[in-house]
């Protein structure tokens, strides 16, 4: 019998951004779900619901919010929550930080 050596390496979870469909750890982006209640944002990665990820960086909110946040969530986004989404955006700085 081999014994195996080295240490076992931990999976990482892969998601992709839905405004420039670059992959990259579930934990760099942002998810975005889908509710009864509406489109709510999800800090923790663990509500239920139909759920899109994106960058924090304005390019990518203002290409998911043209429509690749809609087709990802499978429904429309209403006035209401497209406002929500609108004033979270401009909060979110013009480049990655991580680009900085």
């Amino acid at each position: 019998m081999v014994k195996k050596t080295g240490k076992r390496t931990r999976h990482i979870a892969q998601r992709s951004c839905v405004g420039c469909r670059e992959v990259l750890p579930k934990r760099s982006l942002i998810r975005i779900v889908r509710t009864p209640d509406g489109v709510v944002l999800d800090p923790t990665g663990k509500l239920n619901g139909r759920g899109v990820y994106l960058h924090q960086k304005r390019s990518c909110w203002a290409v998911g919010l043209k429509g690749a946040l809609s087709r990802g969530l499978r429904s429309d986004i209403n006035e209401k929550d497209l406002a929500f989404l609108n004033s979270y955006m401009q909060s979110l700085p013009e480049e990655d930080p991580a680009d900085a």
